[in-house]
């Protein structure tokens, strides 16, 4: 949905012709925008402006009683955050002048021309929300503050960089523009959506679609929806998504994944606020905010030619990124005690003590998964509990498991894996290197022998003979 479906304020239209106000209405009724309010007597309109708040002014200058000149730069001084779109049949260059120096954002001369005039009243509400955002996100930058924390009260974290993203999330949530959520698999990209859909003012239903491994045909009739008869088996019509989301958010989930001729679909939903119904010959006008998520790099798609530029653009007006759980290592304590906790109601168990051992363990893994897979990891070591301490067992199997696959999966790869040491000129020799790669694994696992010895690939006993032997008063 675009910005004109859902305006914070009326657009004021000024202009004592009464066919003139009924032309400008008529026009921005056709693009969708029809929160307006009719002033035909200018000495009513600074009254207006300090009884309600307005989007965007159409003035015109040749009035009885105060003309539009003479309004302009009291407008322009007292209400300055409102652009003033001037309307007057008078081309004359130096009127022009005058206005754009008492700053009118434009400048239009009758008979008005419906594109143009669309066109300026949309580029005038489009500064008006980034201004607005712009100003949010400088009082978050400045107080730190959230003003909505219970929205975000679902996702477990300290992390500063996740406080970014929620304060963020706030300064755009009441745009219409469609937004972009990007993160590893796992790291709560549906959650920031629903967060964003919370915050709007689009308060229908949220509806989510996975676009991953969907066809064309099967994207479209999901999304739009079909009429009876459109395609054999299509025994009744069949409401789309598009519709079911009207009035609140739709939100497509592994939008990388979409076919070019999807793709072609969606950026007409999102360029003309429209879609088709497969068996229909009629567009239906849609009423959503568009979020959308991936992992994968649209960017990278976009240059490989994998992802329409067009689309690309349209789907860069905001963006949210989540780091994923390795870059937020301090976010541990806190999963892993409300997992547990969650959990253990969910079996109901009591929820069992952990040694201080697995945040040592876990803290060292660099969670392909992220927060999902820490939460399966739990989920598993509940489930096998019995009695006592937890158990270190599932959670060592599993990271071991996912290391041996990650390794599995580098060998048969021609590039150099990530993993892979540099060396220098000089090769270290055979003992400075095992001193080396002891002292990372002992640094990396916070000095628990234990955890060292997993990533070693060697038993604690070993572990500890070489540390018996070797010399290493610089460890930790």
């Amino acid at each position: 949905m675009s910005k004109i479906d859902s305006l914070n304020f009326p657009v004021l239209l000024v202009d004592d012709e009464v066919q003139a106000l009924n032309s400008f209405e008529t026009v921005l009724r056709t693009a969708q925008i029809h929160n307006c309010i009719r002033c035909q007597d200018s000495r009513e309109v600074l009254s207006l402006l300090e009884t309600g708040d307005i989007e965007v002014i159409l003035l015109d200058l040749r009035m009885p009683y105060i003309s539009g000149e003479e309004l302009l730069p009291t407008i322009r001084s007292e209400f300055p955050e409102i652009p003033v779109i001037v309307i007057t049949g008078a081309n004359d260059v130096e009127t022009a002048v005058t206005c754009m120096k008492f700053g009118a954002f434009d400048y239009i001369l009758k008979p008005v021309e419906k594109s143009r005039l669309i066109s300026a009243v949309k580029r005038a509400i489009e500064l008006r929300e980034l201004k607005r955002e712009n100003r949010l996100l400088k009082d978050h930058v400045l107080y730190n503050k959230l003003k909505n924390p219970d929205v975000f009260s679902t996702i477990i974290t300290r992390s500063r960089d996740m406080r970014a993203v929620f304060q963020y999330v706030e300064a755009i949530a009441s745009s219409p523009q469609p937004v972009t959520i990007t993160g590893e698999t796992g790291v709560g990209k549906e959650m920031i959506a629903q967060a964003i859909h919370q915050l709007s003012r689009h308060k229908a239903a949220f509806v989510p679609v996975n676009a991953a491994g969907v066809d064309e045909h099967a994207f479209t009739d999901t999304l739009f929806g079909h009429k009876k008869g459109a395609f054999t088996g299509a025994d009744s019509s069949r409401q789309g998504m598009v519709e079911k989301a009207s009035g609140g958010t739709l939100f497509l989930d592994e939008i990388g994944d979409l076919s070019a001729d999807s793709q072609v679909k969606l950026m007409r939903l999102l360029a003309e606020n429209e879609y088709l119904p497969l068996g229909a010959d009629i567009a239906k006008r849609a009423n959503a905010r568009v979020v959308v998520a991936t992992n994968r790099n649209l960017q990278t798609l976009q240059s490989a030619g994998k992802f329409r530029k067009d689309l690309y653009y349209r789907l860069s007006s905001h963006h949210v990124h989540i780091p994923p759980l390795r870059d937020r290592k301090e976010d541990l304590p806190l999963l892993l005690e409300y997992f547990l906790e969650l959990t253990a109601a969910e079996l109901a168990k009591k929820k069992p003590a952990y040694p201080n051992e697995l945040l040592d363990l876990l803290a060292s893994y660099h969670f392909p998964g992220n927060v999902r897979e820490l939460q399966g990891m739990i989920w598993d070591a509940v489930s096998n509990h019995r009695h006592g301490v937890l158990a270190l067992k599932v959670f060592k199997t599993h990271i071991t498991k996912a290391q041996s696959d990650i390794d599995m999966e580098a060998s048969h790869q021609d590039t150099i894996s990530q993993h892979q040491i540099v060396f220098t000129e000089q090769l270290p020799t055979l003992k400075e290197a095992e001193h080396l790669l002891i002292s990372e694994a002992l640094k990396r696992s916070g000095n628990n022998q234990a955890v060292a010895a997993m990533h070693l690939g060697i038993t604690r006993q070993a572990l500890n003979r070489r540390l018996k032997h070797g010399k290493f008063k610089d460890l930790p």
